[in-house]
């Protein structure tokens, strides 16, 4: 007898358990299917229905893994479709740095190698989002920060390094631009972007001669030829070459002064008024060295435009006919 209602309370129990789990399993189902009729109409209800399969089918066990690999399946695409539409759409940065981290989370956990490349994409367009917001803000700290965090995702994103240039250029930090346009272009030159290249290298070319003019103009000679060495890396210049010639000038290098004049000058394709400048640097070398016939010849070469006045002093002292 007692054997008896031990079987049939197993059978009960076992009863019980067999109903329980088809009812969880329905939960699962129903939960499945919520996500599957939300699928291509409202992607955040389908991502949570799915969700909730995952969660329910954890608890289920066994019985419910089949559901659970199709919403593991179906949920990284989800995510960044999300991430997608809030670009897409123009939500606020935020937000689309959080459904763009969470397209990444989701692909790392779930997803294939198509998944996961095409997340760091997602996140990659998100930090560049969130920079650009901050650069046009004036923000600059901020959107380095942001450039430097796509940059670790994606070394390769050359956009991303020459925006950081161009914040260098803001703050006129020139060894923090130098460092930064170098590897730039170095990125450009590899991949044969000549476009690029010509506008890195002229960019930086004007930006450190602008820097060595300013200096040349305070008189802090020593400077000006760092800064005009620096702009010669990029290429050749006229006005730089009319800058080196000033400042070696000022130093009293007149053969350097004329070297560069000269160069400057076989540079300058314009009129008599466009070449002035090249000849009264040269007619300063010329005087320098006690050359006083070839000055009176120069200091005349340059007496158009702007420089008239300063070319006929120099002829008056030079005491030339």
């Amino acid at each position: 007898m007692k054997l008896m209602k031990k079987i049939a309370l197993f059978l009960v129990s076992a009863v019980i358990v067999i109903n329980l789990q088809a009812q969880e399993r329905n939960d699962v189902v129903k939960a499945y299917n919520e996500g599957a009729k939300t699928l291509q109409t409202d992607v955040p209800a389908a991502i949570k229905a799915f969700e909730e399969v995952i969660t329910l089918a954890d608890k289920v066990g066994e019985t419910a893994a089949d559901l659970r690999q199709k919403a593991v399946g179906v949920l990284p695409g989800l995510y960044i479709k999300a991430a997608v539409a809030a670009v897409n759409e123009k939500k606020p940065t935020p937000e689309i740095m959080k459904t763009a981290k969470s397209a990444v989370a989701v692909a790392e956990k779930y997803g294939t190698a198509a998944h996961k490349e095409n997340a760091s994409r997602l996140i990659v367009q998100a930090y560049n989002i969130q920079a650009t917001g901050y650069f046009s803000q004036n923000d600059f700290p901020n959107a380095l920060a942001s450039f430097d965090s796509l940059l670790v995702i994606n070394p390769g994103y050359v956009n991303a390094i020459y925006n950081k240039a161009l914040i260098y250029i803001k703050q006129n930090n020139t060894e923090a631009y130098e460092q930064t346009i170098d590897l730039y272009l170095e990125k450009v030159k590899a991949a044969n972007d000549e476009p690029k290249v010509k506008q890195a290298s002229t960019q930086a070319l004007e930006f450190f001669r602008a820097a060595g003019s300013k200096a040349n103009q305070a008189e802090k000679l020593g400077d000006a030829l760092v800064m005009l060495n620096k702009s010669a890396k990029y290429g050749d210049d006229k006005d730089l070459f009319y800058y080196f010639a000033d400042v070696y000038n000022k130093q009293k290098n007149f053969d350097k002064g004329a070297e560069y004049a000269k160069r400057g000058l076989d540079l300058e394709t314009g009129d008599a008024a466009a070449k002035a400048k090249f000849w009264f640097q040269i007619g300063k070398a010329q005087a320098g060295k006690g050359q006083t016939a070839d000055a009176c010849s120069s200091f005349k070469n340059a007496a158009y435009g702007a420089f008239v006045t300063a070319a006929n002093a120099e002829r008056k002292n030079l005491k030339c006919e």
